[in-house]
């Protein structure tokens, strides 16, 4: 776990001595309540993964949009979703954005809601197959039963691998599984170890340069929609609405943003990524970006959280996902996700045309 406060402004006076005209003016046009914030900036722990999601933190950290909205944010990363739930159950940190088991698990624990959707990833979670076997595996999907399948297991990926073998008609016994760690995983698949592999990205995008391993199935493939979240302990939203909806806010304008400099955005990803420990070439940046993790606007978040008298996209996600928890033992019974997922602070953005704007970029 690495930990680190956002310690990049100087001196205020040397700072205004050395700010570009343009910078002052964008200053000067902001809203009168978040200059006066400057002063009083309220405080708010943000912990992310090293994932996709984590690099639109990155970005409005970088650009010094938290401090320019009134925020005094510090960080932490974290490895895995484990060690992130127990830390926010202590008070260590605020927001933050995590994979669905966490999400799930935190709101069963800790009351955790979730409130955004950082990624919609159902080509990111897949099942790899050598590229020479993909052929032949969906002609005859009955040859897959005997074999070993690597997986690192109470994870989206295996929760994408036992639905694909549905859809073959398959049952999740006719194979063997074989737990590994994410790492692991790769090294023993390139060295030959294992029919097939279920990982989710970046991982995926590593096998497959190492080992020509080649995608079978993916979540999206075999129906499902999988997600990963934007997340607040609830008894900060109590004690700091206004904060979390900045927050909020800041998080979609560097989504925004990614969109209108795709260029850009990898370069932050590539960064990103190698910081962390993975080292992946401009196309596999480009796909993660593009095509298989999806990240969404404020409009497309408002769509996705709409229940308009039925369950939403995501409450329905969510539901199905604590079916596979449920039957990993993981989670001991269902949660309403109308009890954890909530859209109240989207809602206060949209409703607010300032914040709204800041969102959209405008």
């Amino acid at each position: 776990m690495v930990s680190h406060n956002e310690k990049r402004e100087e001196n205020d006076m040397n700072s205004i001595a050395r700010m570009p005209l343009v910078a002052m003016a964008a200053m000067m046009s902001l809203p009168s309540s978040w200059a006066m914030a400057q002063d009083g900036a309220v405080p708010i722990k943000i912990s992310y993964q090293p994932a996709l999601y984590g690099v639109s933190i990155e970005i409005a950290t970088d650009k010094g949009w938290w401090k320019e909205i009134g925020l005094e944010p510090s960080f932490t990363i974290f490895p895995s979703g484990a060690p992130q739930i127990a830390a926010a159950a202590a008070g260590d940190w605020d927001v933050g954005t995590l994979g669905a088991p966490p999400a799930v698990l935190g709101a069963s624990r800790i009351d955790l809601k979730t409130i955004g959707l950082a990624t919609e990833e159902g080509e990111a979670n897949v099942l790899l197959a050598p590229k020479d076997k993909v052929a032949e595996l969906k002609a005859s999907p009955e040859s897959i039963k005997g074999q070993s399948i690597l997986i690192p297991t109470n994870s989206t990926a295996e929760f994408a691998a036992w639905n694909c073998l549905r859809t073959y008609g398959l049952a999740i016994d006719d194979v063997q599984w074989v737990n590994l760690a994410p790492p692991q995983l790769v090294a023993a698949f390139a060295n030959g170890t294992g029919g097939l592999a279920g990982i989710f990205t970046p991982y995926a995008y590593t096998l497959n340069a190492k080992s020509g391993a080649v995608k079978l199935c993916s979540a999206k493939d075999a129906g499902l929609t999988l997600v990963s979240a934007i997340v607040a302990r609830p008894q900060y939203i109590e004690e700091h609405k206004d904060a979390v909806a900045k927050f909020m806010a800041t998080y979609l304008r560097a989504v925004t943003w990614q969109r209108q400099n795709p260029d850009e955005a990898v370069g932050y990803l590539k960064a990103f990524y190698e910081r962390n420990g993975v080292q992946l070439d401009e196309t596999y940046l480009r796909q993660e970006l593009t095509t298989d993790r999806k990240q969404y606007t404020l409009e497309e978040q408002l769509k996705t959280f709409a229940r308009d008298g039925k369950p939403s996209e995501i409450d329905q996600a969510f539901d199905t996902f604590e079916d596979y928890l449920i039957t990993k033992g993981t989670l001991q019974s269902k949660i309403d996700p109308g009890s954890f997922v909530t859209d109240d602070v989207l809602k206060q953005i949209a409703a607010d045309p300032k914040l709204k704007a800041w969102a959209e970029l405008k």
